[in-house]
């Protein structure tokens, strides 16, 4: 068992180990079925702020002489005692998958991952997808739905569009003293941020692991904070791809529910997003029934299932790692009550295995 991807051949297919990250990139902002998530840096991020070892995956085919990619997929290899053994696309992701260009090289890149898993000797292959592709494979599509909408650069549009309910709540922040900023460090982040996720119960991510974020993928990682009276009370990690934004990491501080100020602050992102010319604003993977369902579905984006589709190794069940399990509810309460300094001490040991 080394864990190393050997170079393969299937038909007129070659897949490799990643060889060059900016021919990755290059492929990843063409190809129709790419997302953010199967950007080359991820590699970087999930290595050096979890230490998980990522085996990024590549197809090739030889054309008039010349190697050229018709086919990625990012894996990274999570293995822990008390959270198991997993070899997924993309760890910490909404997607993953194989992005390629034609189903030669797609059965090419998946039949590559389905061996690793098995030298890797993993309970599971897991695959992140938008829609489903493997049928026979065991499926979660109850779980997890995201919101995908198109924008207008007209503001007065986009608002138009909102809900009447929701409308109002947006318009008292567009009247209200808030204003939004764009950061250029995570220092005002990732405190607004951190507290939301422990007041959910959850633990929350290393300050590493969005420095590298934020290093890694430039200007296509936005801290967007929102203001009141000069103090930051929310705050929103986006990333952009192509002609799309995906709000991924906001919260806000207490006085932030009163103020409305996530609201604003969404709001704000769409506005000048759209006045960029990004034309599709994601609101990005919710779990059904949850707080942040309802509130996006208050915007009037409709819910898209989200396949995540699994190659069973070793294990017999698909994971239940999620705040749903009946048998994680104790662990959230009680992580509800924890300082502050405690959860983001603590947290990041915890999370680091749960992409």
């Amino acid at each position: 068992m080394t864990g190393t991807p050997p170079t393969a051949t299937l038909g007129s297919i070659t897949v490799s180990p990643m060889q060059d990250a900016a021919a990755w990139d290059a492929f990843v902002e063409q190809c129709p079925e790419a997302s953010f998530f199967h950007r080359a840096g991820w590699k970087r991020v999930v290595e050096q702020a979890f230490g998980h070892r990522c085996h990024f995956l590549q197809a090739s085919r030889s054309e008039e002489g010349d190697e050229t990619i018709v086919g990625v997929l990012p894996l990274g290899h999570l293995h822990s005692r008390l959270f198991g053994n997993a070899l997924i696309s993309t760890p910490f992701a909404v997607l993953g998958g194989a992005a390629a260009v034609d189903e030669e090289a797609r059965q090419a890149l998946e039949q590559a991952a389905c061996t690793l898993a098995e030298d890797l000797g993993v309970d599971y292959l897991e695959l992140r997808h938008s829609q489903p592709r493997h049928p026979d494979w065991p499926t979660r599509s109850d779980l997890y739905v995201t919101f995908r909408k198109a924008i207008d650069p007209d503001p007065d549009v986009n608002l138009k569009a909102i809900p009447r309910k929701q409308r109002a709540v947006v318009r008292k922040g567009i009247k209200s003293a808030m204003q939004s900023r764009v950061d250029q460090t995570i220092e005002r982040f990732y405190p607004i941020y951190a507290e939301s996720v422990r007041n959910l119960g959850t633990p929350v991510f290393s300050r590493r692991y969005f420095e590298l974020l934020k290093e890694e993928f430039g200007d296509a990682c936005e801290l967007l904070t929102i203001e009141n009276d000069g103090d930051a009370v929310a705050a929103v990690m986006s990333f952009y791809f192509r002609d799309e934004v995906l709000p991924y990491y906001g919260g806000g501080t207490a006085a932030s529910r009163f103020l409305k100020a996530n609201d604003f602050m969404y709001w704000e992102l769409m506005r000048r997003a759209g006045g960029q010319g990004v034309a599709v604003f994601d609101y990005g993977r919710s779990k059904r029934g949850t707080g942040s369902f309802r509130f996006k579905t208050h915007w009037g984006f409709e819910p898209q299932p989200l396949y995540y589709e699994y190659y069973m190794v070793k294990g017999s069940e698909m994971p239940e790692l999620n705040p749903n399990n009946p048998k994680y509810q104790l662990f959230i309460k009680m992580w509800k009550h924890l300082p502050l300094w405690l959860s983001m001490r603590l947290g990041p040991l915890i999370v680091k295995n749960l992409g």
